[in-house]
């Protein structure tokens, strides 16, 4: 699920940043966060374009609840 990619990027967003500031481009970044969070290519792109406000505390808190509300309506809560 996208949003549990996004919570997964922020929880380790300063392993995140440092692979994308360490890439040579934009497909080499996407290639190595996939890599990095065990993510698909979407997952890495979405992360990519993940804009810095949402890392404010706030926002991380929101969209972990968000993937918790999310998994709880999925049948096998994944």
């Amino acid at each position: 699920m996208v949003v549990d990619a996004l919570v997964q990027a922020m929880d380790r967003r300063h392993e995140v940043l440092q692979v994308i500031d360490d890439s040579e481009d934009v497909d080499e970044a996407i290639r190595r966060v996939g890599q990095l969070l065990g993510v698909d290519e979407f997952g890495s792109r979405v992360i990519l374009d993940l804009q810095f406000r949402r890392l404010t505390r706030d926002q991380r808190q929101a969209l972990a609840a968000e993937a918790e509300k999310l998994r709880s309506k999925l049948p096998n809560g994944r």
